[in-house]
């Protein structure tokens, strides 16, 4: 099993880099030609909510971008540092619900522009990706997204 690690700052303009090494990656990985437009944009739409998110509750950590190709499947998560609600203990339950923003140690109520952007991402992305899974606890948020990979024809 095959990982590439990226990690880069919470910019924009660094999302365009990101959805081009997913790319090239699920392509060597053996992801069908026909998927990798739904691989770069699914990326570049979860780096893209991970940075918003990063400004939104300045974090200066970088965001994180795993790439791992595994026997028959290629996956990528995209991690942020933005403590999901409950982290702190004021919502219960809370490890999965949906993000609030955070101030002074306590959960406020979400901003309502920002929570429709980021729930248009994760629709966005599900839209792309059949397999997709969001967490997100109290070191932060991941989406994991999967694609199968083409299986390799054996010449006799």
């Amino acid at each position: 099993m095959a990982t590439v690690e990226l990690r880069f700052s919470a910019q924009p303009e660094h999302v365009r880099t990101a959805r081009l090494v997913a790319a090239a990656v699920a392509r060597r990985a053996g992801v069908d030609e026909a998927v990798l437009d739904e691989v770069r944009l699914a990326v570049g739409e979860a780096c893209s909510r991970a940075v918003g998110l990063h400004r939104s509750h300045g974090i200066t950590a970088p965001v994180t971008v795993f790439l791992i190709e595994e026997e028959k499947a290629f996956s990528i998560e995209v991690g942020d540092e933005v403590p999901g609600p409950g982290a702190d203990g004021s919502v219960p339950g809370g490890a999965s619900g949906r993000r609030g923003v955070v101030s002074g140690g306590g959960l406020d109520e979400p901003e309502p522009e920002a929570d429709d952007e980021d729930e248009m991402g994760l629709a966005v992305i599900s839209g792309l990706v059949d397999d997709v899974e969001v967490r997100s606890g109290a070191d932060g948020g991941v989406i994991r997204m999967s694609w199968p990979k083409t299986p390799v024809a054996v010449l006799p």
